[in-house]
C-alpha cells in the first residue's frame, strides 16, 4: 500500500522546554516559572511551553496514521539538536520529507525510515533534518507499516531487526518531577518497577556535600519497606551532572567513592543506580570521567550502578559508551537519536555486553510517541523502558503500561487462535493502526 500525502499540524508536547544552562547556573525559580534570563541560543525564557509537530500519512486505503515529533526537555544542552519550534519545521516535514516519501510501499517500514535518515542535507534546514523531525515521521512510518501489514509495530520491528520480542511488560521507571516524595510514593503503591528519577538538578537539591540526596535516599528506603510489600523496586536518580560540581574539580576518587558507599547503604536494601554525576563538557571527557568512577566503585565494592546520559544522545554516542565500558547503563535517550529505528538499534547494540539499556526519552514527548516507544522497549527487550509524557507520573504510567499489556495480550490471543500461522508480517499480533487510540 502506498503513501499518498504527508501532513504536519503544530501541537503541543507533555511538559515544558527548560534552559538548563541556565538552571544549573542558578536561575531564580518563582513558582512554576523562573525569573533569570536564558542563556542557551533559542530560548526567550528559561522555561516555555512545548511544542510538538504532529505527522499524518495518508494511506492509499484512505486510513491515517501519525507520528509526533518531539523534543527533549533540556534542548540545546550537552550536544544536542536545537531548541524545536514546531511552525519552523512545518514546512521541512511537508516539502523535503513528503517529496522523499509520497508514492512509497507503506509496509517497508526499515528502508521507509532510512530514507528519512538519508534525506539530503541541502534541501532540507541544516546540517540534518533535526533529531525531532526524524523521530516523528519515522513514528508515523512504523504505525503505517503496522496498518498495512496487519500487525503490531512490536512485530513490525521484531521483523526488522530478527529479534525475540519480550514476553512480559519491560520494567517502567517513572519519573517524579519536583514532587519527588509524593510521586514516589504513588510509584510504590502501583508498584513502579524503577523509580523515582527525583530531578536533581541543582546543587540546592542535591545538597552542598550531597547530604540532601543522601537523606531522600534514606526516607525513600523507609518508604518502601511499608509500601513495596510484594515487589523489590529499583532505586534510579538522576542528578544531572551536579555532582561533577559538588566533589569537583578536582576529582578525588577516594572521596567520590566514599560517597558513593554512603548513598549505597542509605538507599540499602534496595539496588541503587545513579544517572549523569557530572558532566564533563565533552563526550571524550565524559567518557573518560564515566569510566574513571565506573573503575572506582568496582575496585572499591561499591554496589551503585552509574548511567550515562549527558553526551551520550547519538547512536554514534551510544556505541562510543558501551564501547569503552563507561556505563552500567546507557539512557537511550529516543527523541536525541532521530529516527525510532535508531533506538532500537541502540537498545540492541548493548546485547552482549555489560551495559544494559535503558530506553528513555523526555517527558516533554506525546501519547503517540511514548505508545510507539513501548513497542521498541518491547521487540528490544530493553532493560527498563520510561513512563512518560509529562511530570504527573501517573499518566505516562498508564500509557506505556498499557501499551505494552495490550500488545502482549494480543499477540498471546493471536497465538492461540492460530500457533502454526500468524497475519502477513507480523508474529501472531492482531491488527492495529498504531496510534489511533489513547487511554
Amino acid at each position: 500500500m502506498r503513501i499518498e500525502a504527508v501532513r504536519a499540524i503544530p501541537g503541543l508536547s507533555g511538559f515544558f522546554f527548560d534552559d538548563q544552562q541556565a538552571i544549573k547556573a542558578g536561575a531564580t525559580q518563582r513558582g512554576f516559572s523562573y525569573d533569570s534570563p536564558p542563556e542557551t541560543a533559542g530560548f526567550d525564557r528559561v522555561r516555555e511551553a512545548g511544542e510538538s509537530l504532529i505527522v499524518e500519512l495518508e494511506l492509499a486505503d484512505g486510513s491515517v496514521v501519525t507520528g509526533d515529533c518531539a523534543a527533549v526537555q533540556y534542548s540545546g544542552a550537552g550536544g544536542r539538536d536545537p531548541l524545536f519550534r514546531a511552525s519552523e519545521y512545518r514546512p521541512v516535514v511537508e516539502g523535503v520529507v513528503a517529496d522523499a516519501l509520497r508514492g512509497r510501499d507503506a509496509t517497508l517500514f526499515r528502508e521507509n525510515a532510512e530514507t528519512v535518515e538519508a534525506i539530503d542535507p541541502q534541501r532540507s534546514d541544516g546540517d540534518r533534518l533535526h533529531t525531532a523531525v526524524r523521530y516523528g515521521v519515522s513514528q508515523a512510518l512504523l504505525n503505517a507499516a503496522a496498518h498495512t501489514r496487519g500487525c503490531t509495530p512490536t512485530a513490525v520491528l521484531s521483523a526488522a531487526y530478527d529479534t525475540d520480542p519480550a514476553t512480559e511488560p519491560v520494567p517502567v521507571f517513572g519519573q517524579s518531577g519536583d514532587e519527588r516524595w509524593t510521586n514516589a510514593e504513588k510509584m510504590l503503591l502501583k508498584g513502579v518497577p524503577v523509580l523515582p528519577h527525583g530531578l536533581f538538578n541543582s546543587v540546592e537539591k542535591v545538597g552542598r556535600d550531597g547530604e540532601t540526596l543522601r537523606e531522600y535516599l534514606s526516607g525513600l528506603s523507609e518508604l518502601a519497606d511499608v509500601l513495596a510489600e510484594t515487589y523489590t523496586p529499583r532505586f534510579h536518580v538522576d542528578v544531572y551532572g551536579i555532582l561533577g560540581e559538588v566533589f569537583g574539580p578536582p576529582y578525588d576518587r577516594s572521596e567520590v567513592t566514599e560517597y558513593f558507599e554512603s548513598l549505597r547503604e542509605a538507599a540499602a536494601p534496595y539496588p541503587l543506580q545513579v544517572e549523569g554525576p557530572m558532566d564533563a563538557g565533552s563526550r571524550a571527557a565524559q567518557i573518560e570521567q564515566m569510566a574513571e568512577l565506573r573503575d572506582g566503585l568496582r575496585s572499591a565494592g561499591v554496589a551503585v550502578d552509574i548511567v550515562a546520559d549527558e553526551w551520550c544522545n547519538t547512536f554514534e554516542d551510544v556505541q562510543a559508551f558501551v564501547d569503552a565500558g563507561a556505563a552500567d547503563v546507557v539512557q537511550i535517550k529516543t527523541p536525541d537519536l532521530g529516527g525510532i529505528q535508531r533506538s532500537a538499534e541502540a537498545v540492541l547494540y548493548c546485547d552482549g555486553t555489560d551495559t544494559r539499556a535503558y530506553l528513555g526519552g523526555t517527558c516533554n514527548e506525546t501519547v503517540t510517541s511514548a505508545r510507539a516507544c513501548a513497542h521498541v522497549a518491547l521487540a528490544t527487550d530493553a532493560a527498563q523502558v520510561l513512563a512518560k509524557p509529562g511530570m504527573g507520573f501517573d499518566e505516562g504510567f498508564m500509557i506505556v503500561t498499557n501499551e505494552m499489556r495490550r500488545t502482549l495480550a494480543r499477540s498471546t490471543a493471536a497465538t492461540r487462535a492460530s500457533p502454526a500461522a500468524g497475519p502477513p508480517g507480523g508474529d501472531g499480533a492482531t491488527r492495529s493502526a498504531g496510534g489511533e487510540t489513547d487511554d
